[in-house]
């Protein structure tokens, strides 16, 4: 009997700066991988999904994964709906990428070289007001939950 094998996601390539794969990550699930150095202080890929107002956006009702990102007040991206594949980059308390507004679009950029093989992560940042969810990226410096830390 043959075991069947699960497709991972593909990244859509008209969006990403450098070459890039999906695969299975030791931080959660599926994360995003370069097939290329990436110098530092480059843009990555461009967040994409479906726009929506933060009203609409807190009425959802969501899936296991929540792929929304903040571009600005007033609105959100659902990368679960039409996205890029930078949905899938896995947070981190120690990231390797930032967000960057340019034009009323949100990409993921370089902080630092990243290596062939190495995975893509950044810092979520979910807002103090949105429940609890607990971080597995194994940073010296983890803070233990995706949200924003208010001291």
């Amino acid at each position: 009997m043959k075991k069947k094998r699960s497709v991972l996601p593909a990244i859509k390539s008209r969006f990403a700066r450098f070459r890039l794969r999906t695969g299975y990550s030791r931080i959660y699930r599926i994360g995003v991988y370069a097939l290329e150095d990436i110098p530092a202080r480059r843009l990555v890929i461009e967040y994409t999904g479906k726009r929506l107002n933060w009203e609409k956006a807190t009425q959802l009702r969501f899936p296991q994964d929540i792929y929304l990102a903040r571009v600005k007040s007033g609105y959100v991206l659902d990368g679960g709906v039409a996205g890029s594949g930078a949905q899938l980059a896995n947070h981190s308390c120690n990231p390797n990428m930032k967000k960057k507004y340019s034009q009323g679009r949100m990409f993921l950029a370089s902080t630092k070289k990243i290596l062939a093989g190495e995975e893509l992560t950044w810092d979520y940042n979910y807002p103090v007001n949105l429940r609890r969810v607990p971080c597995r990226c194994g940073a010296r410096n983890c803070r233990g939950t995706f949200r924003i830390i208010i001291e």
